[in-house]
């Protein structure tokens, strides 16, 4: 028995994919004990004021992941782009997916690493389960291999991708009525910071990534950041044009000493305006899909209804002819 398993075990194929499995354990080992970023003020910042004016409850103690933190820096050459500028870059396409962490570029990479190791290994063990026949081309040699590989590698790509985009879908949206309730709040008499801390609790409940923004601005603005700067992050963070020309107007009603509330009445009018137009846009393209679809799934089945029997008769009476002289 084991002299048939261990030319089994020596064959490449095998060989490869058990070093695949030891070196994902490994990663998988390093990368468990990391947990969130807990040693990060501005996440306790987000978890004072959303546990404020609540009982408190001991749920289990920290992990101080500071000596995970040094063995994951040995691995940070491979985990992490080497210039600052793709780090920026990187960094910047997580905060826009959500993912604030310090180490969220790391763990991004970690993950792609991980999951196209696995998908190597899957398509390693169905060559093995379902060799390829004697003589088969490369290309279906390669193929099992290859597709599930490259499926594992890109998807942690698509769906942060895809995140992205749901996140600025979600803040575009709710960026209006975030104005309105600003104008309300500075009328009331409220102070800027006031205004968007209040703004940042009215809106967790429809628009938990804009709320999230408007927290973010909010801690910074108490950890003694300038306003104005804070403000401009947020917009890059965002990707939204819409709030960059916001910041744009408030840095302006500052520089000049004119009154908030009155530019935050006169935007909001302007984005409210933008959301009939959009919203008529939107109308107006919708009786042309309509159309469409309507032909699609309409003139078809009319036609077979119509013509169908003509040509069913004269296949049949070229079939029964006599062409015979």
């Amino acid at each position: 028995m084991f002299e048939s398993f261990i030319p089994l075990l020596s064959s490449p194929p095998v060989m490869i994919a058990l070093i695949a499995a030891i070196g994902i354990t490994l990663v998988l080992f390093v990368l468990a004990g990391r947990g969130s970023d807990a040693n990060d003020p501005l996440n306790k910042l987000r978890e004072q004021s959303r546990t404020q004016n609540k009982p408190s409850v001991e749920l289990g103690r920290r992990v101080d992941t500071s000596a995970v933190a040094k063995r994951l820096d040995k691995f940070k050459s491979f985990l992490e782009p080497s210039s600052n500028e793709e780090m920026n870059e990187a960094r910047m396409q997580m905060i826009q997916a959500g993912y604030h962490g310090r180490n969220a570029v790391r763990d991004f990479h970690a993950v792609k690493f991980i999951m196209g190791v696995s998908g190597l290994m899957l398509g390693l063990v169905y060559m093995l389960v379902l060799p390829p026949e004697d003589g088969a081309s490369i290309m279906f040699t390669v193929i099992p291999v290859l597709v599930p590989t490259l499926i594992g590698y890109y998807l942690p790509i698509y769906w942060v991708a895809k995140r992205r985009d749901e996140r600025q879908k979600q803040i575009a949206g709710g960026f209006p009525d975030s104005l309105d309730l600003l104008l309300i709040c500075t009328e009331a008499g409220q102070s800027m910071d006031q205004s968007i801390n209040r703004v940042a609790k009215e809106l967790r409940a429809g628009y938990p990534a804009l709320a999230e923004e408007f927290e973010t601005v909010s801690h910074q603005v108490k950890a003694g950041s300038d306003r104005m700067k804070v403000l401009k992050d947020m917009g890059e963070r965002c990707g939204n044009a819409d709030i960059r020309s916001f910041v744009t107007v408030l840095i302006q009603s500052a520089t000049y000493g004119t009154s908030v509330a009155e530019a935050l009445r006169v935007y909001a009018a302007e984005m409210r305006d933008k959301r009939v137009m959009l919203a008529e846009e939107k109308a107006n393209v919708l009786p042309t899909k309509l159309t469409l679809g309507t032909m699609m799934f309409t003139v078809p089945p009319l036609l077979i209804i119509l013509i169908g029997p003509s040509v069913h008769g004269v296949i049949t009476m070229l079939a029964t002819a006599d062409f015979s002289l």
